[in-house]
């Protein structure tokens, strides 16, 4: 989603910094989707979620 320019930097990094402090830095991007506290202190995906966003070709949405 960051990569094709679905979510911008400040919010990849917002993540970033969040999941740092929780130790699970490398949960930076699944944060994107994973919005309840549970999952982010698991790490573990627990209800599902949309993000859609639009490329230059394409409309795309992430389940």
């Amino acid at each position: 989603i960051y990569k094709c320019g679905g979510i911008d930097k400040r919010t990849i990094e917002k993540f970033e910094k969040e999941a740092a402090e929780l130790g699970k830095g490398s949960f930076k991007y699944a944060w994107v989707l994973d919005k309840l506290k549970a999952e982010r202190e698991r790490g573990i995906t627990i209800d599902i979620a949309l993000w859609k966003f639009e490329t230059n070709e394409y409309n795309v949405t992430v389940i």
